[in-house]
C-alpha cells in the first residue's frame, strides 16, 4: 500500500502528518517520517511495514493509521 504525504489518524485517535518515506541507511528498509499534530509535535520514524499493518481494536481488524487528507 502506498504511503502518501498528508494527515493520518492513529487507531488510538491521535493525528499525525506524514512528511515522506525514506530508506534506512544500513538495511534500506522503507521508513515513514512523520510528525505528531499534538503536544510538542515531535518528529518520528516507523518502518513502513508497521505503518501499514492491521491491528485489532474492540475485536475488529483495522489499519494502524488511516489517511484523513492533505
Amino acid at each position: 500500500m502506498e504511503i502518501k504525504p498528508g494527515k493520518y489518524r492513529h487507531f488510538k485517535g491521535n493525528e499525525y502528518e506524514v512528511l515522506g518515506v525514506g530508506l534506512h541507511s544500513e538495511t534500506l528498509e522503507e521508513m515513514v517520517v512523520y510528525r505528531a499534530l499534538y503536544g510538542d509535535r515531535g518528529l518520528w520514524v516507523r518502518p513502513a511495514a508497521m505503518w501499514n499493518e492491521m491491528v485489532e481494536k474492540d475485536g475488529e481488524k483495522i489499519t494502524r493509521f488511516s489517511y484523513i487528507g492533505e
